[in-house]
This record gives structure tokens, C-alpha cells and sequence, in this order.
């Protein structure tokens, strides 16, 4: 192919391909997922290129990997398995745990509208007050009480992660699982894996993830946890450009997320806000794999099915589909897809929205000469100077 042809393929200017091509610059792992794309090599330069990026001495933080595999727990469940040192009052002394799963519900759409660093003070409280209740409760209520703390403290460790603070996201899935698991549900410990995997995810790691969510799906977690993990494998897989093994994933989600299961286990786990993740997650894999337009086209369909009041998912999956579309070329589309979301973003900020954020901004200064682009950068740079 001539450089013409290549620039016309993956959307580089051939300016930008000539220095690559005499060593002058080196390639952005987005070209390198295009070219694999287009050439259908299965993922060949993506490994080629991960290789020679270690090789130059670019590794993961030892000491932040081992964080995020072993998680640094709290024993903060550890008095309530079996009654510990608390006393009981009577069941009918206690709201009943149906109230509370509605107040997590509730947070839960409160955190669409609000930073999730406001939402943080709020759930820690409403933790230790599911807590305090099931520690005064009879045995009876006091495991389904405990399971629904084991939520709120899983949505804690979400919001914490969306505040840009991994650490604390951690300890608080710790936390989660380890209330859980006095509760009797011994499963959360399966979704924590998952949890995790998200968080190497947004750090690009790929093995890591994909590691990660095979050892949830081998466990014998129920079918949603099982689904939840596949998606999560095959982003992993997407960003190692291995789009067979992707595909398999993205059908085993499927297949797992249609099982209806007993709500008895507590409020359900992952995102409630998307009436078909796996699509969603479709679409951002195929950009992952080099296949932006593809992916424009899957989001933009997926972003439509998602209810008004969500607007951090909104904000999300929208900006998510504005990148895909840059990468496609469609420079004026992503724009005005993007004009009204970088607005939300700078009300509701998140970090990992932020981490697209900072891609997009990578792939529009590419078209730095195009008005329309110029015109959104103010509101780019506010987004980004908003995070640091």
C-alpha cells in the first residue's frame, strides 16, 4: 500500500505515517490496533509492539500489581459471621431490608447526577448504618442486612475508583466482600474479581484483566457474576487484539446475562442503567480492536436505548462513541456528539470517563487545523485541567 492508501484506511495523515515509517516517531497504539484490524493479522502487531514497549523498560508498577491482584482487606465483618460480641433485639424493632435496597437504588440514580465524590461521605454512612442495625438484629434479619451493606460498600469502592482513588476502591470491594461473606453470600468474592479487573483495565493492562476475569468465571459464581466477568475478558482480549477469542467471550456474556436468577441474593451487581451491556461493551471492544466505524455504529444505536435520567452513562457511552467516531475520521460528527457530554463532564466528573476523555483529545489533535475542533478545545481543556 502507498502511504495515500494506508492514511485513507486508518485515518493517520500520510505526514504522520511518513515519520513512522522513517522512525522519526513511533506508533500510537491506536494505529498499531488498525493496521491489525485491517490486515486481519489476529492481534500479530499489537504483540509485537506490547513487546518492544516492555522490552524499553515500560512496565506495570510490581508493587501496584500485587495491590490490585491480593486487594488489602479490612476485618471489619469479622465480629458479625456467627453474632460476634452484639446483642438482639427483635425483627420487628428493624425497617425491613427491603428499605434499604430501595436506598441503595436510590443512591445508585443519585450517583448519575451527582460527582462521585460527593456520593462517597453519603455511602460510608449509610455502610456503617446498615451495619449497626444488623449487629443489633437476630440472626434471621441480621444476614440479609449484612448482604445489603455488602452493596453499599460495593458501590462505595465504585464511586471511589470514578474519584480517581484505586486504593480506597479496593479496601472498600474488600470490605464488600468480607461483609458479604458474613452474611453468607460467599459469591461477592467472585464479582471483587471483577471489580478489579476493571480497574487494570482502565490502567491497560490487558493480561491482567483478562487473568482476572478467567479466575471469577472458573469459580462457581452464579450466572450474572459469570456474565459480568466475560464481558470484562473480553475487553481484555479486545485490547490484545485477539478478536476471535473477544467474540467467544462477548457470546459467553450473553448467554450467562439471559439466566434469570433468585433475588434473594441482594440488590444485583453491575450496572443496571444499560438494557443490553452486552452490546454496549461490543461496541467499545471493536474499538479496542482497531475498528472504530464498526464501533461508532453499535454505540450509537446502544446509546439511544439508555434512559434520560442516566446521565453519567449517557455522558460515558456518548463520549465513548465520539472517540470512536475521530478515529474514524468523522471528525464533525464527533464533535457534535461530543459538545453537549464534555459540559456534563466538567459537572459530573469521573476518572474514568476522564481516561476517554484524554483519548479523545489525543485523536482530535490530529485535525488541530479543523474550526469546528478548534472551537471545542476550551471545553476539552476544561474537562482535562478539571482532573489534575
Amino acid at each position: 500500500m502507498t502511504l495515500q492508501q494506508l492514511a485513507n484506511v486508518t485515518s493517520y495523515s500520510r505526514g504522520h505515517l511518513s515519520k513512522i515509517e522513517r522512525g522519526s516517531n513511533p506508533p500510537p497504539m491506536n494505529l498499531v490496533q488498525r493496521c491489525d484490524a485491517h490486515f486481519r493479522t489476529g492481534g500479530r502487531l499489537h504483540r509485537l509492539y506490547s513487546a518492544e514497549v516492555e522490552s524499553a523498560g515500560v512496565k506495570a508498577r510490581p508493587a501496584r500489581r500485587r495491590v490490585i491482584v491480593t486487594g488489602v482487606g479490612s476485618l471489619f465483618a469479622a465480629g458479625l459471621a456467627d453474632g460476634g460480641k452484639y446483642g438482639h433485639v427483635g425483627d420487628g424493632e428493624l425497617p425491613p431490608q427491603e428499605l434499604y435496597q430501595d436506598q441503595l437504588h436510590q443512591m445508585k440514580q443519585l450517583g448519575q447526577n451527582l460527582a462521585p465524590a460527593t456520593m462517597l461521605p453519603i455511602l460510608r454512612s449509610q455502610v456503617s448504618n446498615v451495619i449497626e442495625l444488623a449487629a443489633r438484629s437476630t440472626r434471621s434479619s441480621r444476614a440479609g442486612l449484612l448482604v445489603t451493606a455488602s452493596r453499599f460498600a460495593e458501590y462505595l469502592g465504585w464511586m471511589a475508583q470514578e474519584s480517581g482513588n484505586d486504593s480506597v476502591a479496593l479496601k472498600a470491594t474488600d470490605e464488600a466482600v468480607e461483609l458479604a461473606c458474613a452474611g453468607g453470600d460467599v459469591h461477592l468474592a467472585d464479582y471483587a474479581l471483577v471489580r478489579r479487573a476493571l480497574i487494570t483495565y482502565y490502567n491497560g493492562d490487558a493480561s491482567q484483566t483478562v487473568a482476572l476475569a478467567q479466575q471469577a468465571q472458573r469459580s462457581g459464581a452464579p450466572p450474572r457474576v459469570r456474565g459480568l466477568a466475560a464481558q470484562r475478558e473480553a475487553q481484555g482480549l479486545a485490547l490484545l487484539g485477539d478478536e476471535r477469542a473477544c467474540g467467544r467471550a462477548l457470546d459467553r456474556a450473553r448467554d450467562l446475562l439471559v439466566v434469570e436468577e433468585d433475588a434473594s441474593g441482594g440488590p444485583a451487581l453491575g450496572t443496571t442503567q444499560l438494557v443490553d451491556p452486552v452490546s454496549m461493551v461490543t461496541g467499545w471492544c471493536l474499538y479496542d480492536l482497531g475498528r472504530p466505524r464498526e464501533a461508532a455504529d453499535v454505540l450509537e444505536r446502544e446509546c439511544r436505548r439508555i434512559a434520560p435520567h442516566a446521565l453519567n452513562t449517557r455522558t460515558r457511552y456518548g463520549l465513548r462513541r465520539a472517540l470512536s467516531l475521530a478515529a474514524a475520521g468523522e471528525i464533525e460528527e464527533s464533535c457534535e456528539t461530543a459538545r453537549e457530554l464534555l459540559a456534563f463532564v466538567s459537572v459530573i466528573p469521573s476518572a474514568t470517563v476522564r481516561t476517554d476523555v484524554l483519548r479523545l483529545d489525543r485523536e482530535w489533535s490530529r485535525f488541530r487545523g479543523n474550526a469546528v475542533v478548534r472551537g471545542l478545545r476550551p471545553a476539552l481543556a476544561n474537562v482535562l485541567n478539571a482532573g489534575t
